[in-house]
């Protein structure tokens, strides 16, 4: 499992997701703080390429064992990539959250939406509280 961390240069949604924005697109995965409460990742569920997804809708992403954790989008757009190698190695996201561990890639609709995102420092704060 990977230690403890939380890259400045992500976006975090309080219900445990991050972005990494790069121009239009947004890679999504879990926090760390998430693969840790959740255990061992067993079972990784993608939406599918072309889906449109929408900020703050939830989704079912990763378990342990059915059912699924549930979690919020951090942001809307279209589904460009999925991981593929979730499907047969999803303890990635336990080894590599944020690296290997990613889960999918996106076409941002609307960039602004970021703003409403938390930095690193607000969001470790958060789990703090």
């Amino acid at each position: 499992m990977a230690d403890a961390s939380y890259p400045p240069e992500l976006r975090y949604h309080p219900e445990h997701d991050w972005a990494r924005l790069e121009g239009d697109v947004a890679t999504f995965g879990i926090t760390w703080h998430a693969q840790d409460a959740l255990g061992d990742i067993v079972y990784f569920d993608p939406p599918a390429l072309g889906a449109q997804l929408s900020q703050n809708e939830p989704t079912r992403r990763s378990s342990r064992s059915r059912p699924c954790r549930t979690s919020m989008r951090p942001l809307s757009g279209e589904v460009i990539e999925v991981n593929a190698q979730l499907a047969d190695k999803p303890e990635l996201v336990n080894e590599d959250p944020y690296g290997a561990g990613w889960m999918v890639k996106v076409r941002v609709a609307d960039a602004a939406e970021a703003g409403g995102l938390l930095d690193r420092d607000a969001y470790v704060a958060a789990l703090e509280e």
